[in-house]
């Protein structure tokens, strides 16, 4: 079986606080991505960049101190029409999940959001913990922060043996 990992294709990251061009002009092509696997019967994980009320006291939020995905808030919530039944969820207090390795694949792709933290961060720990299993991410799923640090973050996915399609 395959497992999609829909990387934080939140509100914020979209549309809201943080949001680009860029990120907006992907949501049609996730979505055709998630149809394809709940199509084919495959696993679908969300994760969800997720803070609390204090985030701006954080070291991140001193770092990047523009409040967003704040748990139960619409900016945390999938972006509307994304989410399918049977789908599941991980909610991640920072760029990358450190949990992977208390679940099995066989398969991984991963698309979202941004290309240059998030997705880069779960990409090289997910390659790190499965270093046999085939892990793919896909360009014209993902956006960056800029256009430059996109590309700078699939070029070290690729320099890391991490399969990067559709560029």
């Amino acid at each position: 079986m395959k497992t999609l990992i829909v990387v934080d294709m939140q509100n914020d990251f979209i549309d809201g606080s943080l949001g680009t061009r860029e990120a907006q002009a992907i949501v049609p092509k996730v979505k055709e991505k998630i149809k394809e696997y709940q199509e084919r019967g495959d696993e679908i994980i969300f994760t969800r960049d997720t803070h609390q009320s204090d985030y701006l006291n954080t070291p991140e939020g001193k770092k990047l101190p523009v409040e967003h995905c704040i748990e139960g808030t619409k900016g945390w919530e999938i972006a509307e029409g994304l989410e399918v039944p049977g789908c599941s969820y991980i909610n991640k207090p920072t760029f990358g999940w450190t949990h992977w390795s208390e679940r099995n694949f066989e398969e991984i792709e991963l698309c979202g959001l941004c290309t240059d933290i998030c997705v880069v961060s779960n990409a090289l720990i997910l390659k790190a913990e499965f270093p046999d299993v085939e892990l793919t991410v896909d360009a014209t799923c993902c956006a960056g922060v800029t256009p430059e640090s996109h590309e700078a973050a699939l070029t070290t996915m690729k320099m890391c043996q991490i399969h990067v399609i559709g560029e």
